[in-house]
């Protein structure tokens, strides 16, 4: 009896680590069929930002969404995969990056419930001490461009014959970003009229209606919803 007690202990061990090993195998299998869709890169306000900053930065170039452990590193190579799953899931919205590869500052928009004060002296604390600057920047209240540029470039930056050249990329992108926000009132205002006439013409509405137009945030905040926080 013990010894059919110890083979039956064994064959379920041995059909449990197989049941096992065939979903792994399974799962890192390559589908046939990607469960996927592709997704806008950015939501409505960042996208102001990002046409802001493609003006402004006229001479670096401006990256989107990129994780900081892509451009820091642990001063001990012991610790850096620690480092790297406690930091891989933080991001700025947009880094500004000179021609040589060199990161100069990386900049956050809010989304439509802000940006966290936890998030921000996160990412504050952590890119000030590699010598990276950080700002958040509200599409609805943009800083003036010799400011920003002053702050991550230097005082170089807004001297001399490129004075011009910054009043004219800002009053460019100011007058775009003016349009911008003209359309999308008049788009707006029509769509608030016709939803007025539908609801007129019938007892039958729904908020679930409105749901397709809503525009949803791209991403999640970044490390709100983390399941464990970082401490200072």
């Amino acid at each position: 009896m013990i010894v059919s007690f110890l083979t039956g202990i064994g064959l379920g061990a041995a059909l449990l680590y197989w049941y096992n090993w065939s979903r792994q195998h399974k799962r890192r299998r390559i589908p046939k069929e990607w469960p996927l869709r592709i997704r806008p890169l950015v939501n409505h306000r960042e996208k102001q930002v990002w046409l802001w900053l493609t003006k402004v930065m006229f001479d670096q170039q401006i990256l989107v969404k990129l994780p900081v452990t892509r451009f820091t590193i642990p001063a001990a190579q012991d610790d850096a995969t620690h480092w790297y799953q406690l930091l891989n899931g933080v991001y700025c919205t947009f880094t500004v990056c000179s021609t040589d590869g060199q990161v100069i500052g990386c900049i956050d928009v809010p989304g439509p419930k802000g940006l966290s004060m936890s998030n921000q002296t996160l990412k504050h604390t952590l890119l000030t001490q590699c010598g990276i600057h950080y700002w958040v920047v509200d599409p609805d209240n943009l800083p003036h461009l010799i400011r920003i540029r002053t702050a991550f470039l230097g005082e170089h930056a807004a001297r001399g014959g490129v004075n011009s050249q910054l009043e004219s990329q800002f009053k460019d992108v100011s007058e775009n970003l003016h349009a911008t926000v003209d359309r999308k009132r008049a788009k707006k205002s029509s769509a608030v009229a016709q939803l007025d006439s539908t609801l007129s013409n019938t007892s039958d509405y729904s908020e679930s209606q409105l749901a397709p137009g809503w525009e949803q945030n791209s991403f999640i905040t970044p490390l709100d919803s983390r399941s464990g926080e970082l401490r200072r």
